[in-house]
């Protein structure tokens, strides 16, 4: 799958940034991505699905915008492709958040200076379903939890705002009721938070219990 790279720069139209020292910014190669937080309904209520990602993080499924494709047709494929769930509906747009990193592991650039932009969804899947992780892609589970578990669970703070989003999804359906969040760090086997590093390489898996569009309006595919 060849990414979406263009090399000129973008304006800070994200929700979230973490800005590189200025003496990075002498090369950067920007990259789209774009991806789905899923929920069900189920009879003790509603359940958001994480996948464990190569990194031993629990994420969210997302990757790249190819040549040609729109954001969100990317975000649906990417979300089908990575949880092997394929009867997933829209709901709404949660916004983009964007991260910078060194490329470490592609040999064709690297060392190179990435700044990433990762649109999502929020998506729904039928009740019954459980997803099944892409193993070529080095997913390696999915679970789901309750919305008070969403924040404790993620693994990558820079993910934070678009959180606070579903969160204000739900409360408006609830009539504005409040879902009390239990505290980072409650759920021993979990992994402190960290920020993103996409050039780490995978540590040991731990042992889980069981909208401006800053690329043009969204409907449009985008093209080098």
């Amino acid at each position: 799958m060849k990414p979406f790279n263009r090399n000129n720069t973008l304006s800070q139209r994200a929700m979230h940034s973490r800005q590189p020292h200025a003496s990075d910014k002498r090369e950067v190669q920007i990259e789209v991505s774009a991806g789905g937080i899923v929920f069900k309904r189920t009879v003790r209520g509603v359940r958001i699905a994480f996948i464990l990602d190569p990194f031993s993080k629990w994420a969210f499924a997302k990757g790249h915008v190819e040549e040609g494709e729109t954001i969100l047709n990317a975000a649906i494929r990417e979300t089908r492709e990575e949880m092997g769930i394929y009867d997933l509906h829209v709901v709404a747009p949660l916004g983009t958040i964007d991260f910078w990193f060194r490329e470490r592991y592609n040999k064709e650039n690297k060392g190179v200076m990435i700044h990433k932009y990762v649109h999502y969804y929020l998506m729904e899947a039928p009740a019954y379903v459980k997803g099944r992780p892409q193993k070529k892609e080095r997913i390696r589970k999915i679970i789901w939890v309750s919305l008070r578990r969403l924040v404790a669970t993620s693994s990558y703070d820079d993910v934070r705002p678009i959180l606070d989003r579903v969160m204000e999804h739900f409360a408006k359906e609830r009539g504005a009721q409040t879902v009390v969040q239990e505290p980072f760090g409650s759920r021993e086997v979990l992994e402190p938070r960290t920020g993103r590093d996409e050039g780490e390489r995978p540590s040991r898996m731990p042992k889980p219990e069981n909208p401006e569009d800053i690329m043009g309006d969204l409907g449009e595919p985008l093209r080098l």
